[in-house]
């Protein structure tokens, strides 16, 4: 194994710092505003009391402390329907419920914001969005669906846009002869084999979502990278579409060293058979979802 494949499965990836820019703080008035109208009960209202007093859980969403956790719980009870369309979010209410500073509260909504889950206006507030606005495409909301109301639907949308991306990107993938990412290819099938014998999910897990993502940016389409965030979220959530990328196995390790081989011999048919092959589901497991992951 190279030096530089064990770096890249035992090395933290760099979190995003989802930090307000200069003079963006002001876009979310921490007092309601005055022609902000209070619809029904607060929006609390019957959610659960575990979901409040931030600061006393566990590291939140992507390792971003109190902002992150903010981010997480908010954007969870947005998309399992807890929190309805049009519903208005007062930050001073938010940050009296959850514990947490106008800065977090801010620092918060404008990262969901951005997500399309909720929109900021003057004389109107903050208000949640439909659906029809979400980032459905994002690697949180796709997350946060696999563990609300929605999960089936997510489960099968999934898989379909990776039967989508995926085959194409291992046809386009056995055009380009970059050895470099060829080799790094072959270091994640390894690193996947030495960790099924060991019996190590999770670092098979992290080396099947590289192998992947390295896939997509050796097929050299560039819209195609801007979807690979989308496979990297169906492979790192559970409940996600069953495929053999879903459990360590002989066979999903087998796919794998097929793709990588046939990438290598430059044969386009072979990898996007073996990628189909790989994603083929197996309608007879039926699977549970787990409760989300803790982070």
């Amino acid at each position: 194994m190279s030096t530089l494949a064990h770096t890249m499965m035992t090395a933290a990836r760099p979190a995003e710092s989802g930090l307000a820019g200069p003079g963006e703080l002001d876009r979310y008035p921490y007092a309601e505003s005055p022609g902000a109208d209070r619809v029904g009960p607060p929006s609390w209202d019957g959610a659960d009391v575990e979901l409040g007093r931030v600061g006393r859980r566990t590291a939140g969403s992507r390792g971003r402390g109190l902002h992150g956790q903010l981010v997480q719980q908010l954007g969870q009870m947005i998309v399992s329907g807890d929190l309805g369309a049009d519903r208005p979010l007062v930050p001073e209410e938010i940050g009296q419920r959850f514990e947490v500073s106008r800065t977090v509260v801010r620092e918060s909504l404008r990262v969901l914001e951005a997500k399309g889950l909720v929109s900021a206006r003057p004389n109107v507030g903050t208000r949640v969005r439909p659906v029809s606005d979400w980032n459905l495409l994002d690697p949180d909301i796709i997350e946060w669906r696999a563990f609300g109301p929605q999960r089936d639907d997510q489960r099968r949308e999934l898989g379909e846009l990776r039967w989508t991306i995926e085959p194409l990107a291992a046809r386009l993938a056995a055009g380009h002869g970059r050895e470099d990412v060829q080799q790094r290819l072959g270091d994640m099938v390894e690193i996947m084999g030495h960790s099924l014998a060991q019996g190590d999910g999770v670092t098979f897990s992290r080396a099947d979502a590289e192998f992947h993502s390295l896939l997509i940016q050796l097929a050299g389409n560039r819209m195609l990278e801007h979807l690979s965030g989308i496979v990297s979220a169906a492979l790192q959530v559970s409940g996600g579409p069953v495929t053999g990328c879903d459990r360590p196995t002989e066979v999903s390790l087998a796919h794998h060293a097929r793709i990588a081989d046939a990438l290598a011999t430059g044969d386009p048919h072979a990898a996007e058979s073996a990628m189909r092959q790989l994603l083929t589901a197996h309608s007879e497991v039926e699977r549970v979802v787990p409760a989300p992951r803790e982070h």
